[in-house]
């Protein structure tokens, strides 16, 4: 029996995926992935994401505004993201966070906007989505601030940051999501970095359409792929690929515990 995972963090509304979603759905259970979160990076087509959500029983979803978007998108507010909260298959609170690889001159309103999202996260118990990318320093800063003012629980996703930043995180009780980035050939010192961190804290994504994993590496990523990154990863942790598996999904239900079978409304 193919092991089942989660791919927790696509984006299917994407229009790499325009009029394809019954077959890429499909080819994720084939893979054993099932069930994904799509996230909305503007809050504008939250009702376009909520819509694959409702139309798919596999796929979950979460909102924010995206760092690189901060700037361009109306700044959300805490009551905004809270009544999407309600609808039974929003399940996590993002992503934001911090880039500034593109759009260091937007750092301000960046942090502006994560602190916000980090509100609603604490607000709904959702967990928070965090993109980070060249802002380690400022990200464990806020992060860790924002946590004084308040526990919320939070996956870094796609995380291929400095060991500095995931141990913050992990000080924190914060998860690490594993894309196709840990298992390309040149990744080992991102491997290692994964494979210091605590079993309980690990998920799998695929960021899908971007960074496939080996096979498929240049070409468009779907979730059906988790399970690549998911089979490198458990060589990572030294286990079997059924144990590494079944851990993703205990960890997945923990920190997503709306997406939780158990708990899903018919």
């Amino acid at each position: 029996m193919t092991p089942e995972i989660t791919d927790s963090h696509c984006h299917l509304d994407f229009p790499d995926f325009e009029g394809q979603l019954d077959q890429i759905i499909a080819n994720a259970a084939a893979a054993g992935v099932t069930r994904m979160v799509t996230i909305c990076t503007k809050l504008r087509l939250e009702p376009q994401v909520r819509a694959i959500a409702e139309a798919h029983a596999p796929v979950f979803y979460a909102a924010g505004t995206h760092p690189m978007s901060a700037a361009d998108e109306p700044l959300a507010s805490t009551d905004e993201l809270i009544a999407l909260a309600g609808h039974p298959k929003f399940v996590g609170i993002g992503e934001t966070g911090l880039d500034y690889h593109y759009t260091s001159d937007s750092a301000d309103i960046q942090k502006q906007s994560l602190r916000i999202h980090i509100a609603a996260a604490r607000d709904t118990g959702l967990p928070l989505i965090i993109h980070a990318r060249a802002a380690d320093e400022d990200m464990a800063q806020i992060l860790t601030e924002e946590y004084r003012n308040g526990a919320y629980t939070c996956v870094m996703h796609c995380f291929s940051s400095s060991k500095e930043l995931a141990h913050a995180a992990l000080d924190l009780g914060f998860y690490l999501s594993m894309s196709g980035i840990t298992a390309f050939p040149k990744s080992q010192d991102l491997r290692d970095i994964f494979a210091s961190a605590p079993i309980d804290r690990i998920l799998v994504e695929t960021d899908a359409p971007y960074l496939a994993p080996p096979p498929h590496r240049g070409r468009r990523n779907e979730p059906a792929y988790t399970a690549h990154t998911a089979q490198k990863a458990a060589e990572t942790f030294g286990m079997p690929y059924p144990d590494f598996a079944a851990q993703t999904q205990k960890n997945f239900n923990r920190l997503f515990s709306k997406a939780r079978a158990d708990t899903v409304q018919p």
